[in-house]
């Protein structure tokens, strides 16, 4: 019994549900799209399938993740610790425990809609090949920012069977946001990634990065004014995107300096964004 709790404790820190940061921030776009596209009703049942999606889909995107990278985590500070790169768990494993978990978000998916199922199939391959994009791309950020953002036209799919302008244009704001945050987390890790030759945005961006994520912040936030338009929400949707504006203020700041610990400081303050903006959706929605 102690091994089998071992193991299990293992595959837990694997997917790494002791580190909920991940969730949140796949989970606020996800609602987003939830509350606009069921005009601050969503449906229970796909709510339900939805969170529970994103916890699954979010943990089995850790485990390919550390597969993928398992040759290279052990070199990095920060990743060496992981279950595979530490030896705990071996690749096969791992390849196990992700088939376990997209085969259990894939039965939750087949309680929606055709179209949200046939969805399903492009948001897993995005998941699956992510992890390998950075031996090929300086831009692994942006495909990271394609496979979390996938859950929003997902969500229209599902409770309203199109897929309507406004949802592409939320999703190209979670593209970008998922870009800005990622390249703040890259920047913890960006002499471990020169040494070992990972791409990175925070690597391509160089000395400008500051530069270039506040704009993509500035962009960011004038599609969600747009979505706002687009739905004539109310005046707490734009409190809560002011809000948000104060954050991304915020978060340049913490990266000024190219400290690591303030640029995964500002990297974590992004579940505030992305909290505030669905705060702001609910009142408009409610008030």
């Amino acid at each position: 019994m102690p091994n089998l709790t071992e193991r299990l404790h293992q595959y837990w820190l694997l997917a790494r549900f002791d580190k909920p940061i991940g969730i949140l921030i796949l989970l606020w776009p996800t609602l987003w799209a939830l509350w606009i596209a069921g005009n601050g009703k969503p449906d229970l049942l796909v709510l339900t399938v939805f969170v529970l999606g994103v916890v699954l889909m979010r943990a089995a995107g850790c485990v390919i993740n550390d597969y993928a990278d398992k040759d290279f985590d052990p070199q990095v500070e920060r990743c060496k610790l992981r279950p595979i790169a530490a030896g705990k768990v071996k690749p096969k494993e791992a390849l196990a425990v992700f088939a376990v978990l997209c085969l259990t978000a894939f039965g939750l998916v087949l309680l929606m809609n055709w179209y949200t199922i046939a969805l399903s199939f492009v948001g897993a391959f995005l998941a699956a090949s992510y992890p390998f994009m950075k031996r090929f791309t300086h831009l692994p950020q942006a495909y990271l920012g394609m496979a979390f953002g996938f859950a929003v036209p997902m969500a229209f799919a599902a409770q309203t069977n199109t897929i309507p302008s406004v949802a592409w244009i939320l999703y190209l704001a979670v593209l970008l946001w998922a870009l800005v945050y990622d390249t703040m987390y890259a920047m913890v890790d960006i002499d471990d990634d020169l040494k070992i030759g990972v791409k990175s945005t925070a690597i391509l961006f160089g000395k400008r990065v500051r530069e270039i994520t506040a704009g993509l912040q500035v962009i960011i936030l004038l599609l969600l004014i747009s979505v706002g338009m687009m739905q004539q929400l109310s005046w707490p949707y734009y409190l809560g995107l002011l809000v948000a504006a104060g954050f991304s203020v915020y978060q340049q700041k913490l990266i000024f300096h190219f400290n690591k610990p303030d640029c995964f400081k500002a990297f974590l303050n992004n579940n505030w964004f992305g909290l505030v903006v669905f705060v702001g959706l609910l009142l408009a929605y409610n008030l």
